[in-house]
Order: structure tokens, then sequence, then C-alpha cells
């Protein structure tokens, strides 16, 4: 029966037992044997493990002759019984005649298969000089789980191997295993299991609590048969090939709480997919997580860390006597023990998808932020998970209080070292062993040039992006002579710019007179929400779905307003069934400068700005817009015009306000166009101290006037960036080298970070420059994608060409005395696919040799390595090799 999983239980205090001890191994005996008998060798004898020796044979059935046969056709169960025999028939496998035939076979626990596993591999590795062994060298077949229905007889058990308890392919391996028609099979209990059984049985006959009908679940892990996938049917030169190719492996501890020393390496095989059905042999680590609800980073982090060679090695042994239970910054020993315990489940042998709700339960407990199923970060859990696994195991128990010394002019080494000796007298666990490293800080005052250093130790290092520091940007360009139609202009300006930045691409594009200048304005809703008149404004404050217009103006070299005219045409709509008019917006504000203001002025200033509009052909419109003509009492049509108040409802209820009106209809307005406020009349003229410094006209169209015009091109005011609407620019690229290059370039301080100096007593924006001191055996690297800024959020989609196998910081580390050797090796990829806050997190983790797994979830699938450097590369995880 399957025991309780520690998920589902109370708080950890204790290292879980490893699921290995619970599984009960099917595997060849003479294999077992040989391991046994040399563990043994020059040892007590008696120190032999003793097993229970079965036969099995056909079940007893009650039809005969012929019935029997049909019997059997129909049956979709196997059925065999196990007799258990005296011990004089164990003793004499002692002879070695025994274990030979491929019919014998022996039941051990999970220590006891890992155990001899070892022996195996130790022994093929000394007979080839080499120190450990590979997965070519070793003929490995699958471990499978079979699932079996054990009835206990008088002396005997009675087995049976459901069709619907196992798939179908394993059910037909186990008809063919189990086959005890033609040739005796013997089976070695090693594992103590079945004298478990026989004692339960024992202790229920004995309160009368027997059951004829009991069965108890029986789970053999098949391990070690030449019953394989790839052996089977014709296949064996398949595998040949495979095993040949697969000849590289990873250096994994399987100690169970102490209970095996050493190290050794597990063969993997190339299976096209790993999903939560059974796994293939070797294939130890290749183990799904399954996502819980938007999980997905949880798992890549996991994988990633799952896959550090030696955090696995410590987290498969011993690590109880190490937990901190008195570490006020820790959790109590509860992550490590949870991290300890998923560990565990992802490298047992024939692991299937793990589920890790313990481990989710406890990190919502100590970091609330990661609780619900929200996406997150997964660096900022690896971030926290570091630093809680830290504390959880920081082998100092009481941290010593340390003043820290200015270096007074010593050498840096002497200063270096001091500060590392003051953080591990504080700090000392098996990540700070493994993840965490040391650099340089100097710290320059402008104002009194005092230097500080300090050496301050790390957990990764964030580099920036520096090739995404430019942005796309349209804008509308329109020239207020009315002479030419409005023109988009693209240009390339900082992501950190200001608006002088925009202004001064745009005036080097459109080659500006010295006459000439800019007002830039941001449109939304054919209305002018804001003008860029500042100078220093951030362009960080502009989306990329945004409208920019730039207005081509004569420089104000003399008194003038400006005026700005909105549009406004009358739109037909039916309520009730009766036909109504309302005036609605439209186009794009048209902008114009003047100091002589009166009816005929504001008239003809607008003309002139819609004259590119103007539709060919139709060159007598402003003829008849301007001609003049005689009223009903002789008055001028282009008599001066004056500004007079009037209750301006633009509803119809009088004949000049007709939708069938000829004649553009002037009013004075507000900055958003909402408030008719008066309209503009020709009677007398006004004179320009009783007009405001910008004057917002709202003119209202006829409907004939949107017909001699083109209203779709004065609608036409696109993005401020769209890809659709570009052509695609070349991703950007930039080396993992240059990203370096800018995290240890020196560069000011920002305000919000200002640094005390402590010569001029005053905090000042100092000059900050950092620099490589000591290197760690693991490099984590996390490339900055996410920009924040107060008001937008973005993702860089740069492509980052990052080494695989050859990353070379020797040029890059200051103090060239720490460490043999400055290169290192790409052992797992952290990606992020998508959007900021969506998107998906996978993990590459490489397997041996040249072989790659794409860890998405609960998949696990084979990626060659030539698709391992992508644009989703997130975190980047670097192991330390030796110099050649």
């Amino acid at each position: 029966m399957d025991s309780p999983s520690p998920e589902d239980s109370g708080d950890c205090t204790q290292p879980p037992i490893s699921e290995d001890d619970q599984r009960v191994y099917f595997v060849p005996y003479r294999w077992w044997k040989d391991a046994q008998d040399s563990s043994l060798t020059g040892s007590d004898s008696n120190g032999k493990k003793k097993g229970v020796l079965f036969t099995a044979l056909p079940a007893p059935s009650s039809y005969g002759g012929p019935m029997k046969l049909i019997n059997n056709i129909f049956s979709s169960d196997l059925l065999f019984t196990l007799k258990k025999e005296d011990d004089t028939a164990e003793d004499s496998t002692d002879n070695g005649e025994v274990g030979v035939s491929g019919r014998d076979y022996a039941l051990v626990s999970g220590e006891m298969w890992l155990q001899a596993l070892k022996w195996h591999s130790d022994s093929r590795s000394a007979l080839k000089h080499v120190r450990s062994f590979s997965a070519g060298e070793v003929d490995m077949a699958d471990v499978y789980p079979l699932q079996l229905r054990v009835s206990v007889l008088v002396n005997s058990l009675a087995v049976k191997i459901a069709k619907k308890d196992n798939a179908v392919e394993l059910f037909k391996r186990a008809c063919r295993i189990f086959n005890v028609e033609s040739e005796l099979l013997h089976i070695w209990d090693f594992s103590g299991r079945t004298t478990l059984l026989f004692m339960t049985e024992k202790t229920a006959a004995s309160r009368d609590q027997r059951q004829s009908d009991q069965e108890a679940i029986l789970e053999l892990q098949i391990y070690g048969l030449t019953d394989s996938p790839k052996c089977r049917e014709g296949k064996k030169d398949e595998f040949s090939q495979f095993s040949n190719s697969a000849s590289s492996s990873s250096s994994v501890s399987v100690m169970n709480n102490g209970s095996m020393g050493g190290s050794y390496s597990f063969p993997r095989t190339n299976s096209s997919t790993f999903t939560g059905s059974s796994v293939e042999s070797g294939s130890l680590g290749l183990t799904g997580l399954q996502n819980l609800g938007n999980t997905c980073f949880m798992n890549s982090a996991l994988q990633c860390l799952a896959h550090t060679p030696k955090l696995v090695d410590y987290f498969l042994g011993d690590y109880s006597g190490e937990i901190n239970h008195d570490n006020p910054l820790g959790m109590d020993g509860e992550i490590a023990l949870a991290f300890g315990d998923l560990l565990r489940k992802l490298w047992a042998p024939g692991a299937t998808t793990v589920a890790p709700r313990m481990f989710k339960s406890k990190l919502a407990r100590f970091a609330p932020q990661f609780s619900g199923f929200n996406q997150h970060d997964s660096q900022e859990l690896l971030a926290f998970l570091l630093d809680g696994l830290h504390e959880d195991l920081n082998r100092v128990k009481c941290k010593p209080y340390i003043e820290v010394k200015d270096g007074e002019g010593r050498p840096d080494e002497q200063v270096a070292d001091e500060y590392w000796q003051n953080h591990l007298a504080r700090n000392d666990s098996i990540i700070v062993d493994l993840f965490q490293g040391q650099y340089k800080s100097t710290l320059v005052c402008p104002i009194c040039k005092k230097v500080s250093i300090t050496f301050d130790p790390f957990m990764y290092l964030s580099l920036p992006l520096p090739s995404t520091t430019m942005r796309t940007m349209t804008v509308t360009v329109i020239n207020t002579e009315g002479s030419s139609k409005p023109s988009l202009v693209t240009i390339m300006v900082s992501k950190s710019g200001k608006t002088e930045d925009l202004v001064l691409a745009l005036t080097t594009t459109c080659s500006l007179g010295v006459d000439e200048t800019f007002l830039v304005a941001e449109i939304y809703n054919h209305r002018i929400i804001r003008f860029l008149e500042d100078p220093v404004d951030s362009l960080s404050l502009l989306r990329d779905d945004d409208c920019l217009v730039a207005y081509r103006l004569p420089k104000d070299t003399e008194k003038g307003s400006l005026i700005v005219f909105m549009h406004e045409e009358m739109e037909e709509q039916y309520l009730h069934g009766k036909q109504t008019f309302s005036w609605k917006a439209f186009g794009v504000p048209l902008v114009a400068r003047t100091s002589a203001f009166n009816g005929c002025n504001i008239h003809n200033l607008y003309l002139k700005l819609l004259n590119p509009f103007l539709i060919a052909g139709e060159d007598d419109v402003h003829g008849t817009d301007t001609s003049q003509g005689t009223g009903a009492e002789g008055t001028p049509k282009t008599q001066n015009a004056v500004i007079s108040e009037s209750s301006l409802d633009v509803r119809l209820t009088n004949g000049l306000d007709s939708p069938k009106d000829n004649e553009f209809q002037f009013y004075m307005t507000d900055d958003k166009g909402s408030v008719k406020e008066s309209k503009i009349e020709t009677t007398e003229p006004i004179t320009s101290e009783d007009l405001p410094r910008r004057l917002n006209v709202v003119v209202c169209w006829p409907e004939k006037k949107t017909e001699l015009y083109d209203t779709v091109l004065l609608n036409t005011v696109p993005e401020i960036f769209k890809p659709g609407l570009l052509p695609r620019r070349p991703q950007e690229s930039v080396s993992l080298y240059r990203c370096l290059e800018a995290f240890l370039k020196e560069e000011p301080l920002g305000p919000e970070d200002m640094w005390y100096c402590p010569g001029c007593k005053q905090h000042r924006q100092a000059t900050k420059k950092l620099d490589l001191w000591r290197l760690p055996e693991i490099l984590v690297i996390h490339l900055k994608r996410f920009s924040y800024s107060r008001f937008t959020k973005n993702k860089l989609e740069t492509y980052v060409d990052f080494p695989i196998e050859d990353l070379d910081l020797a040029m890059y580390i200051t103090n060239k005395n720490t460490h043999p050797s400055y290169r290192y090796m790409l052992y797992a990829v952290s990606n992020h696919y998508g959007g900021l806050g969506s998107g998906h997190y996978t993990a590459f983790v490489h397997h041996g040799g040249r072989r790659w797994y794409d860890f998405d979830d609960s998949h696990v699938y084979p990626i060659s390595d030539e698709k391992i450097k992508t644009s989703a590369a997130y975190v980047l995880f670097y192991q330390r090799v030796a110099d050649l």
C-alpha cells in the first residue's frame, strides 16, 4: 500500500524518509548475488543477507483439459502461485548453480538496489581505469512499475497481475516474465516484504479477522531485464547505437540520510519525452513537476537547482545535522527539509511527475508574496530560496559581532580577505560554498574626491542588456503653412531620453530651418491633451499606443497667440424612430500662430491650414467661402468680426446651425473642446489684449464641407509604435561579455541612491565602479529583461549570445590569485516566453555529454544544444571547470 505523502503530513521536524526505502525492486538474482558476495569479501560471512525462496507455479484451476485453454483465453488476469521453500533450498544457492538460467530473480529494497547499482558501477569503472562509468558502458534496461495483487495462503502466496491495474504494454511484459508454464521460476525475497505479509495475515487470523478474499497491493519496480523497450523484438541494434552515443553521465550521490557513503554516476537514456507515466531506466532526474496553477515560474527555478551537481549531492545525503533551528533569520529548517524532500522525489529511480504541493505551501507560508496562483518572477523566487536555504543550513549557530575596519591604505588583497573571513564567520553553509562570490565596490565623491572601497558578497550577477537603450517612435509632422500634407516621421531616441532629445531627433530628420521650431503635442480622442513643452520631461511617460503630432511653426519672434482649431461634424442618429443630430469630434487638431485676430483672419487662417486636405477639382471652394456678397440688409460678409457673447446650444434651433448650411461655424471653447462659449461673428474688430495667449476654437463643419475635404487623411494619426505598421527590424543581439562590461563600467549613482560621504559629511551623487574579485563555483547570471518605471513596465526581447561550453572570465577578474580557473560551463537555463505579467517559464538542463532536456512543467523533452540560445533566456547557471 502506498504510504501517506510527506506533503500531506504536518510540518517536518526530521528529514523525510526517501521513497526508495519503501520501494521493492525486482532484479536478476545473479546481478544481485554478485554485488552481495563481493561486498562481503574479507568480512564475516554471517553478515550475508538471507532471503526467502519462492518457486512460481501455475495457479490451480477448476478447469481441466480443453476447458483450461478456453479459460486462459478469456481471462484478463495473469495468475500464479509463489510457493515458499524451506531453508535447505535457500542454502543450496551457495553452490552457485542457481541464478544462472535467467529464470531466477530477487526482490530487494530501494537501498539494497542502490548499493548493488553502485558496486556494478564501480567495478566497471575500475576495469576501464576511469573515475566514473557512463551510459554507453552499462547495459541498462527499463525501470518500470508493475502492480500485483497478493493473497496469503498456507505457506504460499497467490499472485494476480490484472490488466486493469497496469498499462497494456507493461501487462504484456509481465506475461513474458512470469510465464511459469514451460519453465520453473525462482524468486528470493531479500526485502522482507513477503515476510511482512505472512506476519500480517497471521496476526489477523489470531484475531479471527481473516478474510479469504483479502488482497494486498504490491508494486514492483522491474529493473535489469532484457525485456526492455529498446531491446525487445529486433531493436537490440538500435539500442546499442543509442548506448554508444549516450556516453556521458552526471555525478550524483545517492545517500539516504547517511546510510550510504560515496558518490557515483547515474547513466541516463535519451527518451523522446517523459511525462506522468513510467520513465526509462537511467533517467534519474528527468522528472517533471506538475503545474499547480501558474507555478511554472517555480518549476523552472526548481529544475535548475535540482540539477546543480554538488547541491544535489548534499540534499540526497544526510544534511539533518546542519539544520540551524536557532537562526532567527531562518525558517526552522522547514524550507530546507521541503526542498530536500522534493529533490529526493525528483531523483528517485522510476519516479513519475511530482506535484510540489508541500514545497509550495511552505513557500507561501514564509514568503506570502508567492502565495496564491498568480504568475511571479523565477529570479525573485530563486533569490528568496537560496537565501532561505542558506539561513536554514547556516553552520554558524551564534553570529559574532564584527566591526568593519577601513582599508587604511592596506593592500586590496589583505582587505578583501579580511572582509571575506568576516563574512564566513557569520555565514557558512552549502549555499555559501557553492553560490557566493565577492566583488569590489569603489565609490568616489565628486566634491572632495574621497574614495571608499568595500568588498561585498554576491549570490548572483544581475546584468543589464545594453543594446536595448533605443526606442523607435513614429510622429505625425504637420506644416502650419498649409503647403504640404502631413507626413509620418520615424525616429530613434533613447529610452531614458527627454523631450528635448525627441525634438532634436525631429529637427535633424526634417531638416528644420533656423527660423522654425517644433511644438509637440499628445493627441487623444481628436483633442490635444497636453503639449510637450518642458524639455526635461521623460519620454518614458509616453506609451507605445499614444499618438504624437509635431507642429512645424515659425519661431515666436514677435508677440502673437497660438490658435488651436478642433473639428466637429454633424452626426445623424435615430432615437425611438425620430431623426436627431449631434456634433461629433473628428480629425487631428490644427495649430497656427498669429497676431491679428478678427473673424476674417481666423476664417482665412483655418482655410489655409485645410488646403493640403482639399480634394482635387474643388478649387472653387475657397472662392465660395471668401466671396463678397450682401446680406439681407446689405452688410458685406467680409466686414471685421468680433467675438460676441451668445448662448450657443448647438441643437437645431435656428437655420444658422442647420447641417444644410454651407459655411464653417467658429466658436470659442476650452482646452478639451467640450464647451462652446461664444460664437465668432463678423461685426466689429477687437484688440489682441482681450485674447488669451492660446486661443481654442472649435469649427463646426457643414455636411457639404466633409465631401470636399479628405477627412480620412485628417483623421490619420498613427500610434507611437505599432510593430504591424513598421518594417520588422532585425532582432537586437548582444553578447554576454558586453552585458558584463556594462555591469562593471563606472557610472554615477542616481538621485535616489545618494551616498553619504564621510569627508563632506553630506549625501553626494558619487560615481560607483564594480569589479569581480572572487568567483563562486556555481555562477548564476540574471539577465535584466524586465524594466520598470513609475508609469510603465516592459520586457526586453534582446537575444543574448552566451557561451555554452567556455565562459572565460579571466579578463574580468581583478584578483588573479583566488582560483586556479576562471572558466565556466553552462548547465541550466531558466526561460521566459511571452509578455510581462504573463507568459510561461521553462528550463533547459544539461544531462551529460551534448544532451540537453527541456523541462516544461510535467513534460520533459530532449532538445539539441543548437536550440539552447534563445531570446527567452532569463537566468543562466554556470559551473566552474578546470583549465585545460
